[in-house]
């Protein structure tokens, strides 16, 4: 497994993944290497990342291979789907998996997502518009959401 730490204006971001596909992508706390060779398999990644953060693209084409549950894996999916600068709600998730009563558990798998930020979980909000939930914290979160344009008032829970 390759793995590459890139500074960003978001805090350090650890990439992890080999010639099949990247399979995770994290924010750290504390960085923990001072590499700067980016090992062949995850370049596109990290060159994607970079230009995602500069504003230059919107969408991620470089292979994900999320490591989860078959579950897990299709609500990482829907995700995937949610467009640059929108937003949708947790039990608009549940509805688009095909069960509301699953919404804790699309929430679980929502917070058990390994590729931050290219996987948009981000993307998700509470139904009354509040940012709640984020494993790489709130203010990232919302900084996120800032940097795709969404309205700059909203509330952190």
């Amino acid at each position: 497994m390759d793995y590459f730490e890139l500074n960003t204006s978001l805090g350090t971001m650890a990439f992890r993944g080999n010639r099949d596909g990247i399979q995770s992508i994290q924010f750290l706390e504390e960085p923990s290497t001072t590499s700067e060779i980016i090992p062949d398999s995850l370049c596109e990644a990290v060159s994607q990342m970079k230009a995602f953060l500069a504003g230059s693209i919107k969408d991620f084409t470089f292979v994900m291979q999320p490591q989860g549950t078959d579950f897990q894996k299709k609500i990482w999916s829907i995700l995937s789907e949610i467009p640059y600068g929108t937003t949708l709600s947790y039990i608009k998730i549940a509805q688009i998996y095909g069960n509301t009563k699953a919404v804790r558990a699309v929430g679980a798998a929502i917070g058990k997502n390994p590729i931050l930020v290219a996987i948009p979980c981000h993307r998700v909000i509470g139904s009354d518009g509040t940012l709640i939930g984020y494993a790489a914290g709130l203010t990232r979160k919302r900084e996120l959401l800032k940097h795709e344009g969404y309205p700059s008032q909203i509330t952190l829970l």
